[in-house]
């Protein structure tokens, strides 16, 4: 009689999402695909090396894919407990920049040596994660307070701030007040005053816009401000702020429907700086034409549409949030790279996630892949 219950009794069984680590793999050996496309010519003239920068991403990437899969394997409740040792090690880390570890790259100090090169930036991203998650958890029903929603935010806004002016790292710190934005909404049960904020933002973007615009400012006043410019107007600066968002846009136009094949743009050929980092989709256009960058949009979005899944399918509210936060930063930070590129929003330092050459972003984006796969452990199948 025992034995009948049994074979009638409901099994639990560890939902592991495939179609994410299939993604996620695609994704990590494209990018190196495309960093040895984009950056062989630069790192064989430079480096004396064609390999060099695959080399340096494809050790990240190797060691990140290493994190994901132990990670994936702890409870994601373990980290709650170093939620806030996150954020102040985030803001600890950021202030070092200031001191002799910090130094200079590409005319901007935002890095870290400390053995090795590591951005403080990318480390914030995931220790806001963490430590919002925690935080809405923990405030629990008061969340649709005002209180609560300036604790949020206020906590974000110092990290951003810190971001923005310690490291003038504008992207990254819009990137993390992004993030945190999201997390909120979805926390939320009054989505009003978001619409409001949301749209208060947008006018007043515009508004400075428009005032830059009808300035009599010259493209060396300041430095944003020369941006919005060549912007608003690339051909007048080509010379100056334009000339990256130019190159980058003949490389997109040139690719025509099925580009010129792997391997063989031009303008990696000295024309476009950055072409391995900010700027990596005017070559994916270039070489696998407007097929290729649909491609790599699709893929995108597929993976989006996993985050909503195990997001929707959590097994409590901090597991969904830590997904909510990984799906916010991968989209704002897709959404914001394709749009400089193709010069629909103002040129700023903006990685494409797994893709672009950036070893401190790939691993920290794949330990952020590794707590989803955890989450996504965390649901049970049953089955009669």
């Amino acid at each position: 009689m025992a034995g009948v219950r049994n074979r009638f009794r409901k099994k639990e069984e560890h939902y592991f999402d495939y179609s994410l680590l299939f993604i996620i793999l695609f994704l990590v050996v494209f990018g190196l695909i495309m960093i040895y496309s984009a950056s062989a010519y630069d790192a064989a003239d430079q480096m004396d090396n064609e390999a060099y920068y695959l080399i340096h991403q494809g050790g990240a990437a190797a060691i990140g894919i290493v994190a994901m899969i132990v990670v994936s394997w702890i409870p994601y409740h373990f980290w709650e407990k170093f939620a806030t040792l996150a954020y102040l090690v985030s803001i600890v880390l950021i202030l070092l920049v200031l001191t002799p570890l910090g130094y200079e790259a590409n005319g901007a100090r935002r890095w870290l040596k400390i053995g090795i090169s590591v951005q403080p930036a990318e480390i914030a991203k995931l220790g806001m994660i963490l430590f919002l998650a925690a935080l809405i958890c923990k405030i629990g029903r008061g969340i649709k307070t005002a209180k609560a929603f300036f604790l949020i935010m206020g906590s974000a806004g110092v990290v951003c701030l810190l971001v923005w002016q310690v490291t003038d790292n504008l992207s990254s710190a819009i990137i993390i007040g992004g993030i945190a934005f999201l997390m909120l909404f979805v926390a939320s049960p009054d989505y009003k005053k978001f619409v409001l904020i949301v749209g208060a933002g947008l006018a007043a973007a515009a508004g400075v816009v428009y005032l830059i615009s009808q300035s009599s400012m010259t493209e060396d006043t300041d430095f944003r401000s020369a941006r919005i410019m060549a912007w608003l107007d690339p051909e007048a600066y080509a010379s100056g702020k334009g000339f990256q968002v130019l190159q980058g846009l003949y490389a997109i136009g040139s690719g025509g429907l099925f580009g010129k094949g792997l391997g063989n743009s031009m303008q990696k050929l000295g024309f476009l700086p950055e072409q391995q980092n900010d700027m990596i989709f005017s070559i994916i256009c270039e070489e696998l034409g407007l097929f290729g960058a649909i491609a790599v949009i699709m893929i995108f979005i597929l993976l989006i549409w996993r985050f909503m899944v195990i997001a929707n399918n959590a097994p409590d509210l901090f597991g969904a949030l830590i997904v909510v936060g990984v799906m916010g930063h991968i989209a704002i930070q897709v959404i914001l790279n394709i749009a400089v590129v193709t010069n629909t929003i103002p040129n700023t330092g903006i990685s494409l996630p797994f893709i672009s050459y950036g070893g401190t972003s790939v691993l920290f984006l794949l330990i952020e892949m590794g707590l989803v796969m955890s989450v996504a452990r965390g649901i049970r199948l049953k089955d009669a």
